[in-house]
């Protein structure tokens, strides 16, 4: 089941054309991600588990930019990759008009305090967007 995360597109978002920067992007679909398992889960994962994500591979296809005054739905949805791995298929999406702006796939692999791959600790939220 997919996530779902707005983004208010702001004038600072854009650059010189008028369009959304491109690495911009990233950290729309890294909010999406962060909303998906929640910043006090992350936190506590790290403060008790020593666990968190890091990002290892993240590709982006851009089919056309958002302007200022968008509204961008974030699509998200996760599959483990392996054990260690979970990847999210991520799109972003002008609410408007459905127009698909940006695909991107985002490799995340689960690290401990020595940054040492760990399990992907498969908590209930991440379960729930997981691809059948």
């Amino acid at each position: 089941m997919a996530h779902l995360f707005e983004v208010q597109i702001y004038y600072e978002d854009t650059d010189f054309s008028g369009v959304v920067y491109h690495a911009n992007y990233l950290r729309f679909f890294e909010r999406a991600r962060e909303h998906v398992l929640g910043a006090g889960e992350l936190v506590r994962m790290w403060r008790e588990e020593q666990k968190g994500f890091v990002v290892y591979k993240a590709t982006q296809q851009f089919k056309e930019g958002a302007v200022f005054g968008d509204i961008v739905e974030i699509h998200s949805v996760a599959r483990l990759e392996s054990e260690y791995r979970v990847v999210f298929d991520q799109k972003a999406i002008r609410k408007s008009d459905g127009r698909l702006l940006v695909d991107a796939s985002i490799e995340m692999v689960c690290i401990d305090g020595q940054r040492t791959p760990v399990r992907v600790p498969l908590t209930e939220k991440l379960r729930a967007m997981m691809a059948p």
